[in-house]
């Protein structure tokens, strides 16, 4: 039976993550449509979305790169099991606090603190635990089907939540720590992905930055995911969903959930694209690219008082998205060896955790300054300008024509002369480059 499933999908331990993501997801994307709601109904405080976005991530940023050492020298599936564990106590909390009728946001600030103690860990785990659960071989597709699962869940847990909704925030809640706890149990059922035997030596301050001189000795990875953080950042248009549904699309919760599913509608077609046809050439030019997109289509949605315009402009936003995140992931993950990876992942995970939650906050901050839609116009230029930028700051991201380890690549990167000795740091697409820090 399993023959006829695409390779990836061939491995038990696979599908079981697979399917814990897709729970854990979808339960994340209805959290993100109740509590953004929930709150502006409170509030009517553009600033307080972006309030949810900082509560987030200042203790995400204080245990990301201590939660990368840990996914190094633990348990991988154990951590991520308990991160899910800690999810559903917050989706409790949550749904205590709209049962006994809270009138004060504070509370909840405090849970999403909590979520984002909980993201510290998980997100470099997760992205280290993948690796070993497939061969190599079967990477590529599994990030692609992973990336398709993701934008499934982002697609239907905006809408389910919104929907859902309708019955109280506290309903949501509770649906939602359901779906965490049999996310927690499929992990615990893994079996790849346990105890490094590698990592036994004390645990330094050197150590635990050595994810950050690996990246920093890698400017292809850099260039990626630097390109990311600031283009999330300033493009962050989507904490104003709720001020868009309720304002200015006049459309209500169900309407905000279909538009936050609508970027994972185009995430998750072009996810499938890359799944069957995975991209091979003209790497590093297809992720700018994708990141130019995404400025336009802020634009465009900034300006946009369509309900139906702004749908399509979120998907096509989405699709662009989706080609900078596998692009990024593959680069990561393939450039990096496994003993530390949980390390590289922690400082990715920094980078993408600035730009979610910090591009959130930016985003409330500039609307209570200057208004929702100039605050989303002035983003999607921003980030015209990033991409633009970072192709004159990372050239060799930009000349990068293939992924490490392809064969065509590796012909390439041993007909470069060695560097004279202080010159600059290698490339990631030359021989060498994939040795651990000393």
């Amino acid at each position: 039976m399993t023959e006829r499933l695409p390779s990836a999908l061939r491995h038990a331990d696979f599908r079981r993550f697979l399917a814990a993501r897709l729970f854990a997801n979808v339960g994340a994307q209805m959290v993100t449509v109740a509590v953004g709601y929930q709150v502006y109904q409170l509030t009517r405080q553009p600033l307080d979305l972006g309030l949810i976005g900082l509560s987030q991530f200042l203790p995400f940023v204080v245990l990301i790169l201590p939660a990368g050492q840990a996914a190094d020298r633990l348990d991988r599936r154990r951590i991520v099991a308990a991160c899910y564990a800690t999810l559903a106590a917050c989706d409790i909390a949550l749904a205590w606090f709209s049962v006994s009728g809270i009138r004060d946001p504070g509370p909840i600030f405090a849970v999403m603190a909590l979520f984002g103690t909980a993201r510290a860990f998980n997100m470099p785990t997760g992205q280290a635990l993948l690796p070993n659960l497939v061969p190599r071989a079967d990477f590529g597709r599994a990030v692609a089907i992973n990336s398709s699962a993701l934008q499934v869940a982002t697609i239907a847990g905006p809408a389910i939540g919104g929907l859902v909704f309708l019955a109280g925030p506290g309903v949501v809640y509770g649906s939602v720590a359901v779906l965490m706890g049999l996310a927690s149990l499929l992990t615990v059922l893994l079996a790849g992905g346990g105890r490094s035997e590698r990592t036994r030596e004390p645990v330094t301050a050197r150590e635990i930055f050595s994810g950050i001189a690996f990246v920093r000795r890698h400017p292809v990875v850099l260039g990626s995911i630097s390109l990311d953080l600031f283009a999330v950042l300033f493009g962050g248009a989507t904490a104003l969903l709720p001020v868009y549904a309720r304002d200015i699309l006049q459309v209500g919760p169900t309407g905000l959930g279909i538009l936050r599913a609508a970027p994972a509608v185009g995430g998750a077609v072009c996810a499938a694209v890359l799944s069957a046809r995975p991209l091979t050439r003209h790497v590093g030019r297809t992720m700018f690219g994708g990141v130019a997109v995404s400025g336009i289509g802020t634009l465009v949605f900034g300006a946009s008082t369509s309900f139906l315009v702004s749908l399509v402009v979120l998907a096509v936003m989405g699709a662009a998205d989706m080609v900078s995140v596998y692009v990024r992931h593959l680069l990561v993950q393939l450039e990096t060896p496994d003993e530390i990876r949980g390390r590289v992942s922690a400082v990715n995970a920094v980078f993408i955790g600035a730009s979610n939650e910090l591009g959130e906050f930016e985003s409330g901050v500039t609307a209570a300054w200057f208004g929702t839609v100039p605050a989303v116009l002035v983003g999607g230029a921003a980030t015209i300008v990033v991409a633009g930028a970072c192709t004159w700051l990372f050239p060799s991201l930009r000349r990068l024509d293939r992924f490490p380890g392809h064969p065509a690549a590796k012909v390439a990167a041993a007909s470069v002369p060695p560097a004279p000795v202080g010159s600059r740091p290698r490339l990631a697409d030359e021989p060498g480059s994939g040795d651990p820090p000393g």
